[in-house]
């Protein structure tokens, strides 16, 4: 077999691979592996840094790219070139010439389009050509697994295909963030804003997704409604209950009832027209994807998306999950097998001992049909150890119990419950009342409840034709605004294009749907779109900034804001890494679409008022002294008015909105002065109604005062 070398993506996975066998020589560059079973005369394994290899910048193909200018666009280079990554010349000189030195390589980077992408790339940049080429393929970082994977080598068919999607990806990307954010920047840099504008082929539109639904909350106007309620007292207990009617007026409530003769308040019979009961179950929840477990865990824990991934990377290091990076709900037949297995051990881990009521693999969970590249996030056969777990940082332990809990529901019994419907009339007006009554916990049980729900009231035991008394009431609600996402709603928002889908249940279809982005790149989008100012996550709560808005006041209408057209962009990228399409052709389009970008853009720029945005760009200027610490200065940050002396520990900030209203400069010199400010109008309450205020200093945090 002559000379074997294996590209890990990096250090930490080369480490793992290299602990499967016995090492030979270990280096800062390599480790060669003792001869062994898998590799009678030894194996060398060395590795990138994440991308040893990326594309040109614009003024390595022309000298004139290198200046901002708008009659140097569109930039389409003839061919795309690439280069070694800065700081990564030597680790790229080693790995060129093991690859010369090589009769056989294998390609053991991460099992996903971007670990074929990784090693093609720095393939084709060492010239080394003609050289036999497979491909390691595991989910699952365990000895054992890394022993069979290296036993069952595939050929790299595949892999080429995808590296050629990664690759189209990866220069779309770079044709759409090269052109599009220079044509941005330098529009609005002609009207005043002296701010870089960052465009995105997908972080645009995702930018995009959340100013739509700040706008739909902005423009939301509170309206009242009119329902009929009534209190019920039968023999056995009192109930409540609703009838099918919503008025705008309350005059149009209160004919209704004039018509059917009902007094409001007064005493009345009601007749029990109907009682149904039904038994309902919930099935337990599919096995988790990434998206899924970001969800769950920024819902529970509000931790970022960012957060979440780097934790099960981290936990599939220490051999304890499997791979990370999964967009699947499923297994197969031979994970399903070292599971049941070791049920009482992962019960043990999570403390909840429960009788199996499903030791056979069921489609909802186990189907080899539905596993591509990946199956879903599962603990691996490794049972730590109770010191293990409890030496784990606090993150991974919730995260890894959460794993194990979710899998563990696959082998639980469903929740069970009993729904009642009780149907009241009173003088021909239908009342319906439900209630539910739960009659096994089921799955639930393994999830300890974080707060008490509202226990919905026990219904009395009624017949058909019995006589309850009757108070109907005329009841006012008023109609609440959209809900700004969180954290883990952005990353299903991203891939469902945009739906937002609630209900668990209901999940099983994001599958079908090809969002923003791959499950591998969502949560870095949005801390890309973090970083360069776009949107400000305040508790867990993503709001959009006065840069977002300009932005996306400028793309509305174009491509760039469009969700669906950029997951049909993506579902087409899909196509190139199945064989079906061709990097030419989408290259092409992309081209199109920004020789098009650059005529409209102006127009639309040059009708757009950027005025707040260029008010709230930050500036270095010092508004006054730190009324806390009073050795710093306030000066402006992206988000907040803060203490230039921060570093030596004054925390004292101001947000820069509080309740909807912006603060501008002088009303926080006024308040940092005077400790108080003039009364100000244009707050908004939680359900959208104005108020007016002063704010003042109580104590160094900033409160109303409505005196």
């Amino acid at each position: 077999m002559g000379k074997i070398v294996i590209l890990a993506e990096k250090p930490s996975q080369a480490k793992a691979y290299a602990d499967a066998f016995k090492v030979a020589k270990k280096t800062k560059n390599y480790i060669e592996l003792q001869p062994s079973a898998i590799f009678p005369q030894g194996a060398t394994i060395t590795w990138g840094i994440g991308h040893l290899v990326e594309l040109k910048q614009p003024a390595d193909y022309k000298p004139e790219w290198k200046r901002w200018s708008l009659n140097q666009l569109p930039m389409i280079p003839e061919k795309y070139e690439f280069r070694v990554a800065k700081g990564k010349w030597d680790q790229f000189q080693e790995v060129k010439r093991l690859f010369k030195e090589a009769d056989l390589l294998i390609n053991a980077c991460d099992v996903d389009r971007e670990g074929s992408n990784i090693f093609y790339s720095i393939l084709r940049q060492t010239g080394v050509r003609n050289k036999p080429i497979q491909r390691l393929w595991i989910n699952s970082l365990e000895i054992e697994e890394i022993r069979k994977g290296f036993t069952n080598l595939r050929d790299n068919q595949k892999d080429l295909l995808l590296y050629r999607e990664a690759q189209t990806r990866q220069i779309s990307d770079w044709l759409v963030g090269m052109n599009a954010s220079r044509l941005y920047t330098m529009l609005l840099k002609a009207k005043g804003l002296n701010e870089t504008m960052s465009i995105g082929r997908v972080q645009s539109p995702t930018v995009y997704m959340i100013y739509k639904r700040h706008m739909e909350i902005e423009n939301f106007k509170p309206t009242n409604f009119y329902e009929l309620t009534g209190d019920f007292l039968a023999e056995k207990g009192p109930y409540k209950g609703k009838a099918s009617v919503k008025k705008d007026k309350r005059e149009e409530a209160e004919a209704i009832l004039m018509q059917a003769g009902i007094e409001e308040d007064e005493p009345l019979p009601g007749t029990i027209k109907d009682v149904k009961k039904a038994r309902k179950a919930i099935k337990p929840p599919k096995l988790h994807s990434l998206s899924t477990l970001q969800a769950k865990a920024n819902k529970i824990w509000k931790y970022s998306p960012a957060k979440v991934l780097e934790i099960v990377q981290s936990l599939y290091e220490k051999k304890l999950v499997s791979y990370p990076r999964s967009d699947c709900q499923f297994i197969t037949d031979a994970e399903f097998g070292y599971l049941v297995e070791r049920i009482p051990a992962y019960q043990k881990i999570i403390g909840q001992p429960f009788e199996v009521a499903n030791a056979r693999p069921q489609k909802r969970y186990v189907d080899s049909s539905k596993v591509e590249e990946h199956y879903a996030i599962i603990p691996t056969k490794t049972i730590p150890s109770e010191q293990k777990i409890a030496g784990l940082p606090p993150m991974e332990r919730n995260i890894y119990i959460e794993i194990v809990r979710n899998t563990m529901a696959m082998f639980h019994r469903d929740y069970l419950y009993e729904e009642t419907t009780i149907l009241t009339d009173v003088k021909s007006i239908e009342f319906k009342t439900t209630g539910k009554v739960e009659l096994d916990k089921g799955f639930q049980g393994l999830w300890p409840v974080a707060t008490k729900k509202k226990e919905e009231p026990l219904l009395p035991l009624v017949q058909i034709q019995d006589i309850v008394e009757s108070h109907i009431h005329i009841h006012e609600g008023t109609t609440q605004p959209p809900k700004p996402y969180t954290e883990g709603q952005l990353v299903q928002m991203m891939k469902t294009c945009g739906k937002l889908i609630e209900d668990e249940g209901e999940s099983d279809i994001l599958k079908e749907v090809e969002g923003l982005g791959t499950e591998a790149t969502r949560s870095g989008i949005i801390e890309t779109i973090k970083r360069h100012g776009y949107i400000e996550v305040v508790k867990n709560i993503v709001n959009i900034t006065d840069k977002g808005r300009v932005l996306c006041e400028t793309i509305e209408g174009s491509l760039l804001s469009s969700p669906s057209m950029t997951a049909k962009w993506e579902t087409y990228l899909r196509k190139i890494g199945n064989g079906n399409g061709s990097q030419e052709a989408f290259l092409g389009s992309v081209s199109k679409f920004l020789h098009h970008l650059i005529q409209v853009t102006p127009e639309k720029v040059a009708g757009t008022n950027i005025q707040a945005a260029i008010e709230s760009a930050p500036s270095n200027e010092p508004i006054v002294e730190c009324p806390i610490c009073h050795q710093g200065k306030i000066v402006a940050r992206k988000s907040f008015y803060g203490c230039s002396n921060y570093r030596a520990g004054c925390k004292f900030t101001v947000s820069k909105t509080i309740a909807s209203k912006k603060l501008s400069p002088n009303q926080v010199k006024d308040l940092c002065q005077n400790g108080v400010t003039k009364e100000m109008k244009g707050f908004k309450s939680k359900k959208g109604t104005s108020f007016s205020a002063k704010l003042k200093l109580d104590q160094g945090k900033v409160v109303f005062d409505f005196n």
